[in-house]
Protein backbone atom coordinates (compact mmCIF):
# COMPACT_ATOMS: atom_id res chain seq x y z
CA UNK A 1 0.00 0.00 0.00
CA UNK A 2 1.37 3.40 -0.98
CA UNK A 3 2.27 5.84 1.76
CA UNK A 4 -0.11 8.73 2.19
CA UNK A 5 0.94 12.21 3.20
CA UNK A 6 -1.13 15.19 4.26
CA UNK A 7 -0.68 18.19 2.01
CA UNK A 8 -2.29 21.63 2.00
CA UNK A 9 -4.26 22.70 -1.05
CA UNK A 10 -5.86 26.03 -1.95
CA UNK A 11 -9.60 25.41 -1.68
CA UNK A 12 -11.31 28.80 -1.23
CA UNK A 13 -10.28 32.13 -2.76
CA UNK A 14 -10.23 35.38 -0.82
CA UNK A 15 -13.47 36.61 -2.44
CA UNK A 16 -15.26 33.36 -1.57
CA UNK A 17 -14.11 33.60 2.04
CA UNK A 18 -15.05 37.26 2.48
CA UNK A 19 -18.50 36.87 0.92
CA UNK A 20 -19.09 33.70 2.97
CA UNK A 21 -18.45 35.41 6.31
CA UNK A 22 -20.41 38.51 5.30
CA UNK A 23 -23.30 36.17 4.47
CA UNK A 24 -23.00 34.54 7.90
CA UNK A 25 -23.29 37.98 9.52
CA UNK A 26 -26.09 39.21 7.24
CA UNK A 27 -28.22 36.04 7.38
CA UNK A 28 -27.89 35.79 11.17
CA UNK A 29 -29.05 39.37 11.70
CA UNK A 30 -31.73 39.10 9.01
CA UNK A 31 -33.17 36.04 10.73
CA UNK A 32 -33.18 37.54 14.23
CA UNK A 33 -34.55 40.91 13.13
CA UNK A 34 -37.08 39.12 10.94
CA UNK A 35 -38.35 37.23 13.98
CA UNK A 36 -38.68 40.56 15.79
CA UNK A 37 -40.87 41.82 12.91
CA UNK A 38 -42.85 38.57 12.83
CA UNK A 39 -43.56 38.90 16.56
CA UNK A 40 -45.54 42.08 15.91
CA UNK A 41 -48.21 39.80 14.44
CA UNK A 42 -47.22 36.11 14.90
CA UNK A 43 -49.54 34.64 12.28
CA UNK A 44 -49.36 33.97 8.54
CA UNK A 45 -52.00 33.96 5.80
CA UNK A 46 -52.34 33.54 2.04
CA UNK A 47 -53.74 36.09 -0.38
CA UNK A 48 -53.92 39.87 -0.28
CA UNK A 49 -55.59 40.35 3.13
CA UNK A 50 -55.25 38.86 6.60
CA UNK A 51 -58.00 36.38 7.43
CA UNK A 52 -57.56 36.68 11.17
CA UNK A 53 -59.89 33.77 11.97
CA UNK A 54 -58.04 31.33 9.73
CA UNK A 55 -54.23 31.69 9.62
CA UNK A 56 -52.26 28.76 8.23
CA UNK A 57 -49.64 29.35 10.92
CA UNK A 58 -50.00 31.09 14.27
CA UNK A 59 -48.29 31.32 17.65
CA UNK A 60 -50.31 32.53 20.60
CA UNK A 61 -50.95 32.38 24.32
CA UNK A 62 -54.13 30.48 25.20
CA UNK A 63 -55.86 29.61 28.45
CA UNK A 64 -56.30 25.85 28.66
CA UNK A 65 -57.80 24.39 31.84
CA UNK A 66 -57.19 27.65 33.64
CA UNK A 67 -53.48 27.59 32.74
CA UNK A 68 -51.65 29.78 30.24
CA UNK A 69 -50.10 27.76 27.42
CA UNK A 70 -48.17 28.60 24.27
CA UNK A 71 -49.96 27.08 21.29
CA UNK A 72 -48.50 26.88 17.79
CA UNK A 73 -50.85 26.02 14.97
CA UNK A 74 -49.75 24.81 11.53
CA UNK A 75 -52.73 24.13 9.30
CA UNK A 76 -55.11 21.89 11.25
CA UNK A 77 -52.38 20.65 13.60
CA UNK A 78 -51.74 22.27 16.98
CA UNK A 79 -48.70 21.92 19.22
CA UNK A 80 -48.08 22.91 22.83
CA UNK A 81 -44.91 25.01 22.62
CA UNK A 82 -45.08 26.62 26.05
CA UNK A 83 -41.79 28.21 27.08
CA UNK A 84 -40.53 28.54 23.51
CA UNK A 85 -43.21 29.74 21.08
CA UNK A 86 -46.36 31.73 21.82
CA UNK A 87 -45.83 31.90 25.59
CA UNK A 88 -42.09 32.00 26.11
CA UNK A 89 -39.56 32.53 28.84
CA UNK A 90 -38.79 30.96 32.18
CA UNK A 91 -41.68 29.94 34.47
CA UNK A 92 -42.88 32.97 36.40
CA UNK A 93 -41.45 35.39 33.85
CA UNK A 94 -43.16 34.32 30.64
CA UNK A 95 -44.70 36.67 28.10
CA UNK A 96 -46.97 36.35 25.10
CA UNK A 97 -44.76 36.56 22.01
CA UNK A 98 -44.24 34.42 18.92
CA UNK A 99 -40.51 33.72 19.17
CA UNK A 100 -38.57 34.00 22.46
CA UNK A 101 -36.46 37.04 23.37
CA UNK A 102 -33.15 35.23 22.87
CA UNK A 103 -34.01 34.60 19.20
CA UNK A 104 -34.80 38.21 18.24
CA UNK A 105 -32.87 41.45 17.66
CA UNK A 106 -33.46 43.52 19.65
CA UNK A 107 -34.42 41.05 22.39
CA UNK A 108 -37.11 43.40 23.72
CA UNK A 109 -40.19 44.41 21.72
CA UNK A 110 -39.11 47.13 19.28
CA UNK A 111 -40.64 46.78 15.82
CA UNK A 112 -39.14 50.03 14.49
CA UNK A 113 -35.57 49.05 15.41
CA UNK A 114 -36.13 45.55 14.11
CA UNK A 115 -37.25 46.91 10.74
CA UNK A 116 -34.33 49.34 10.47
CA UNK A 117 -31.78 46.61 11.23
CA UNK A 118 -33.56 44.20 8.89
CA UNK A 119 -33.44 46.60 5.94
CA UNK A 120 -29.77 47.44 6.56
CA UNK A 121 -28.67 43.81 6.57
CA UNK A 122 -30.97 43.02 3.64
CA UNK A 123 -29.02 45.50 1.50
CA UNK A 124 -25.71 44.08 2.77
CA UNK A 125 -26.95 40.60 1.85
CA UNK A 126 -28.05 41.64 -1.65
CA UNK A 127 -24.86 43.59 -2.46
CA UNK A 128 -22.68 40.80 -1.10
CA UNK A 129 -24.61 38.28 -3.18
CA UNK A 130 -24.17 40.34 -6.34
CA UNK A 131 -20.42 40.55 -5.71
CA UNK A 132 -20.26 36.76 -5.29
CA UNK A 133 -22.29 36.15 -8.46
CA UNK A 134 -20.31 38.59 -10.62
CA UNK A 135 -16.97 37.30 -9.40
CA UNK A 136 -18.12 33.68 -9.69
CA UNK A 137 -19.35 34.12 -13.25
CA UNK A 138 -16.44 36.21 -14.51
CA UNK A 139 -13.77 34.22 -12.69
CA UNK A 140 -15.19 30.80 -13.52
CA UNK A 141 -15.79 29.79 -9.90
CA UNK A 142 -19.46 28.93 -10.45
CA UNK A 143 -18.82 26.97 -13.66
CA UNK A 144 -15.76 25.22 -12.23
CA UNK A 145 -16.79 24.56 -8.62
CA UNK A 146 -20.59 24.80 -8.37
CA UNK A 147 -22.11 23.51 -11.63
CA UNK A 148 -22.27 19.68 -11.69
CA UNK A 149 -20.55 17.88 -14.58
CA UNK A 150 -22.46 15.55 -16.91
CA UNK A 151 -20.82 12.52 -15.25
CA UNK A 152 -21.89 13.73 -11.81
CA UNK A 153 -25.51 14.02 -12.97
CA UNK A 154 -25.78 10.33 -13.87
CA UNK A 155 -28.41 8.54 -11.71
CA UNK A 156 -25.84 5.96 -10.61
CA UNK A 157 -23.42 8.61 -9.37
CA UNK A 158 -26.15 10.58 -7.59
CA UNK A 159 -27.44 7.45 -5.82
CA UNK A 160 -23.87 6.59 -4.80
CA UNK A 161 -23.37 10.05 -3.30
CA UNK A 162 -26.72 9.95 -1.47
CA UNK A 163 -25.76 6.58 0.02
CA UNK A 164 -22.35 7.86 1.07
CA UNK A 165 -23.90 10.91 2.75
CA UNK A 166 -26.47 8.74 4.53
CA UNK A 167 -23.63 6.64 5.96
CA UNK A 168 -21.67 9.83 6.80
CA UNK A 169 -18.83 8.78 4.52
CA UNK A 170 -17.12 11.94 3.36
CA UNK A 171 -14.71 12.39 0.40
CA UNK A 172 -11.04 11.75 1.08
CA UNK A 173 -7.85 12.46 -0.83
CA UNK A 174 -8.27 13.73 -4.40
CA UNK A 175 -12.09 13.58 -4.13
CA UNK A 176 -11.95 16.18 -1.35
CA UNK A 177 -10.47 18.80 -3.67
CA UNK A 178 -13.91 19.82 -4.94
CA UNK A 179 -17.57 19.77 -3.94
CA UNK A 180 -19.53 16.57 -4.58
CA UNK A 181 -22.75 16.55 -6.60
CA UNK A 182 -24.98 16.72 -3.50
CA UNK A 183 -23.18 19.84 -2.29
CA UNK A 184 -23.30 21.41 -5.74
CA UNK A 185 -27.02 20.72 -6.18
CA UNK A 186 -27.79 22.10 -2.72
CA UNK A 187 -25.74 25.26 -3.21
CA UNK A 188 -27.30 25.83 -6.64
CA UNK A 189 -30.81 25.40 -5.23
CA UNK A 190 -30.04 28.00 -2.59
CA UNK A 191 -28.38 30.62 -4.80
CA UNK A 192 -30.64 30.36 -7.86
CA UNK A 193 -34.00 29.58 -6.20
CA UNK A 194 -34.41 30.03 -2.44
CA UNK A 195 -32.36 33.20 -1.95
CA UNK A 196 -33.79 35.09 -4.96
CA UNK A 197 -37.34 34.12 -3.91
CA UNK A 198 -36.60 35.37 -0.41
CA UNK A 199 -35.31 38.70 -1.74
CA UNK A 200 -38.22 39.18 -4.16
CA UNK A 201 -40.87 38.27 -1.58
CA UNK A 202 -39.26 40.73 0.83
CA UNK A 203 -39.33 43.49 -1.78
CA UNK A 204 -43.00 42.66 -2.44
CA UNK A 205 -43.86 43.72 1.09
CA UNK A 206 -42.36 47.19 0.58
CA UNK A 207 -45.02 49.81 -0.31
CA UNK A 208 -42.37 51.92 -2.04
CA UNK A 209 -41.23 49.01 -4.22
CA UNK A 210 -44.87 48.07 -4.93
CA UNK A 211 -45.35 51.52 -6.44
CA UNK A 212 -42.29 51.03 -8.66
CA UNK A 213 -42.98 47.41 -9.70
CA UNK A 214 -46.71 46.89 -8.99
CA UNK A 215 -46.92 43.48 -10.66
CA UNK A 216 -44.32 41.80 -8.46
CA UNK A 217 -46.63 41.26 -5.50
CA UNK A 218 -49.07 39.37 -7.73
CA UNK A 219 -46.44 36.67 -8.27
CA UNK A 220 -46.94 35.72 -4.62
CA UNK A 221 -50.72 36.04 -4.61
CA UNK A 222 -50.74 39.25 -2.57
CA UNK A 223 -48.99 40.86 0.36
CA UNK A 224 -49.89 38.11 2.84
CA UNK A 225 -48.80 35.48 0.34
CA UNK A 226 -45.46 37.25 -0.02
CA UNK A 227 -45.10 37.35 3.77
CA UNK A 228 -45.75 33.60 3.97
CA UNK A 229 -43.31 32.81 1.16
CA UNK A 230 -40.70 35.01 2.84
CA UNK A 231 -41.15 33.11 6.11
CA UNK A 232 -40.95 29.71 4.38
CA UNK A 233 -37.82 30.76 2.49
CA UNK A 234 -36.22 31.82 5.76
CA UNK A 235 -37.10 28.42 7.22
CA UNK A 236 -35.42 26.67 4.29
CA UNK A 237 -32.30 28.77 4.82
CA UNK A 238 -32.26 27.84 8.52
CA UNK A 239 -32.59 24.15 7.60
CA UNK A 240 -29.74 24.50 5.10
CA UNK A 241 -27.51 26.21 7.66
CA UNK A 242 -28.20 23.55 10.31
CA UNK A 243 -27.36 20.71 7.92
CA UNK A 244 -24.34 22.62 6.60
CA UNK A 245 -22.93 23.25 10.08
CA UNK A 246 -23.59 19.64 11.08
CA UNK A 247 -21.68 18.32 8.07
CA UNK A 248 -18.84 20.80 8.67
CA UNK A 249 -18.46 19.39 12.19
CA UNK A 250 -18.75 15.73 11.18
CA UNK A 251 -16.39 15.96 8.19
CA UNK A 252 -13.60 17.73 10.08
CA UNK A 253 -14.40 20.96 11.87
CA UNK A 254 -10.93 22.48 12.14
CA UNK A 255 -9.92 21.55 8.60
CA UNK A 256 -13.11 23.07 7.18
CA UNK A 257 -12.82 26.20 9.32
CA UNK A 258 -9.18 26.69 8.32
CA UNK A 259 -10.15 26.44 4.64
CA UNK A 260 -12.82 29.12 5.03
CA UNK A 261 -10.49 31.43 7.00
CA UNK A 262 -7.12 30.93 5.30
CA UNK A 263 -8.20 29.19 2.08
CA UNK A 264 -5.94 26.20 2.85
CA UNK A 265 -7.39 22.69 3.19
CA UNK A 266 -5.56 19.50 4.20
CA UNK A 267 -5.98 16.32 2.15
CA UNK A 268 -4.17 12.99 2.06
CA UNK A 269 -2.37 12.09 -1.18
CA UNK A 270 -0.22 9.16 -2.17
CA UNK A 271 3.48 9.86 -2.17
CA UNK A 272 3.01 13.43 -0.90
CA UNK A 273 2.18 14.90 -4.31
CA UNK A 274 -0.26 17.84 -4.24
Amino acid sequence: MADKTKVMIRRHTLVTRITHWLNVLAVSLLLMTGLQIFNAHPALYWGHASTFADPWLSMSKQEIGGEARGITRVGDATFDTTGVLGWSGKPGAREARGFPAWATVPSWRDLASGRRWHFFFAWLFVINGLVYWLWGLLGGHIRRDVLPTRAELSPRHILHEIGAHARLKFPKGEAARSYNVIQKATYLAMIVAVLPVMVLSGLSMSPGFNATVPGLIDLFGGRQGARSVHFISAGLIVAFVLVHVGLVVLSGFWNNMRSMITGRYAIEVEGGKA
